[in-house]
């Protein structure tokens, strides 16, 4: 596959695929009490540990005023914390509330049951598969 015909038609079927597994482990949420930009927020939270508004919208490729909504929004529901930052007066140090790290862990198992009981369908060399793509896929998705 080097065509740059052959190409594109991956990408597509790629892209198709990942938007329907996405599709899929979202209708897995145990309860969407809150929106799948909130949860991407709290899972960053939870995945990269606290951080300031500013570097939380930068990890989520928004822009900062929109973060600011989010983690009000999470503050209100009680799933974030907001501290003084320890250096700098003008900023903030967001983390998880407990409650929000109970949220991620309900979502995630939710989803990985799922994604568990399809993969226990396939064979030892379709999961050899799938586990060569995952880690092609974080290394498209990885930033530099």
């Amino acid at each position: 596959m080097t065509s740059s015909s052959q190409v594109r038609a991956l990408a597509g079927d790629l892209s198709l695929a990942v938007v329907r597994l996405a599709r899929h482990l979202r209708g897995r949420r145990a309860d969407a009490q809150i929106s799948l930009t909130q949860l991407s927020a709290l899972a960053t939270l939870a995945r990269e540990g606290s951080m300031t508004p500013g570097a939380l919208a930068q990890k989520e490729r928004v822009q900062p005023p929109s973060m600011t909504r989010v983690i009000a929004s999470l503050t209100d529901l009680e799933l974030v914390q907001r501290q003084p930052h320890p250096t700098d007066g003008r900023q903030i140090i967001v983390s998880l509330a407990d409650a929000g790290r109970a949220l991620i862990a309900d979502e995630n198992s939710a989803r990985e049951a799922w994604m568990t009981e399809r993969l226990s369908t396939l064979t030892a060399d379709q999961l050899e598969v799938i586990a060569g793509a995952v880690e092609i896929m974080r290394q498209l998705v990885d930033e530099e």
